[in-house]
């Protein structure tokens, strides 16, 4: 995706050293050799390298400053990229088109084409994309997913059934029993519950 987009990209890196005022550094150093720690990925940790462009969104990976917008999970449209400060405009929220300035030695920020459904809860959006490779487990992440989206001419679902043929529905895992009383548009086939994407 990152490709796509016009302009030059800024390649920014990670801190990969062991602090050297330790008595055993050398020691530290020989365990850890700087191949090593530039390879280490974690989840809510930035990439070793991470390469952005103008007009590329991003999503902040911890809380910088909740009083203007700067949480955890807010996406922000960069503008501005220096050495050692990127600056963007919030998208969405309360803070929707702040500007802000984020900076750091090591930028807490991923690039943001897409997010998980636990990751997007809270956000507002336009149109919204939701691709299912299997069926949705965990309670209520289905409902989160297709509740992001502020209209349902903006939402689009794609269920793709493990590599199968693209499908009109998608199993809700959810106990048969809590539909006995309700009139929901949820059809039992085969004793499972599917949900018409129609």
């Amino acid at each position: 995706m990152l490709a796509k987009v016009k302009g030059d990209a800024k390649t920014y890196y990670s801190s990969d050293s062991i602090e050297d005022d330790t008595i055993n550094s050398s020691r530290w150093e020989e365990e850890y050799p700087t191949e090593f720690l530039n390879s280490l990925s974690f989840n809510g940790v930035p990439e070793h390298e991470l390469q952005l462009k103008i007009s590329t969104p991003v999503i902040l990976l911890r809380n910088l400053n909740p009083s203007i917008g700067l949480c955890n999970g807010t996406r922000i449209m960069i503008t501005q990229l220096g050495e050692h400060v990127i600056g963007g405009d919030i998208i969405g929220g309360s803070y929707d088109k702040t500007l802000v300035a984020i900076p750091r030695r090591q930028f807490p920020v991923r690039l943001c084409y897409a997010m998980t459904i636990n990751k997007s809860q809270g956000q507002s959006l336009d149109i919204v994309g939701v691709y299912l490779p299997k069926p949705v487990f965990s309670h209520g992440q289905l409902y989160v997913a297709v509740s992001r989206v502020r209209s349902a001419d903006g939402l689009h679902i794609l269920v793709d059934n493990d590599g199968e043929v693209p499908q009109s529905y998608t199993r809700n895992i959810v106990y048969n029993e809590t539909f006995v009383h309700l009139n929901s548009t949820a059809t039992s086939v085969t004793g499972k519950s599917f949900i018409n994407l129609y």
